[in-house]
């Protein structure tokens, strides 16, 4: 199992399997047409709240953890969270995000869930 992840403003990658797009909004910018996203599973996306908790005065990184991942648990989210880790059982799998670091995002705690430990 390897999970990419790569910011949506950068060309797809040959050999990254399926694009994701793990963001609940669009992309600003981007036509779709252009983007090359395979899939938008907006259910395992973080809440509207949680994300602009964490993007606001308050938001830490841990508790940001530990609450996305709660928001992963709940029933539709875990499905397609079983859904994406079956998808990328099969092969590559790039995780798309609009995020300026997505290694310190919830594209990576997302990633963290479907191949422990292989993100890159």
């Amino acid at each position: 199992m390897t999970v990419h992840l790569r910011r949506a403003y950068d060309p797809p990658e040959e050999g990254g399997g399926p694009r994701v797009l793990v963001d609940r909004l669009w992309p600003r910018g981007i036509r779709k047409e252009d983007a090359a996203i395979d899939d938008w599973p907006k259910a395992v996306t973080p809440s509207d709240e949680l994300r602009r908790w964490f993007h606001g005065p308050d938001g830490q990184w841990e508790e940001f953890v530990r609450r996305y991942e709660a928001e992963l648990a709940e029933p539709e989210a875990a499905a397609e969270l079983a859904r994406l880790r079956a998808l990328s059982a099969r092969g590559p799998l790039t995780l798309v995000t609009a995020v300026k670091d997505p290694t310190r995002s919830h594209a990576s705690v997302l990633a963290s869930h479907l191949a422990p430990g292989d993100a890159c």
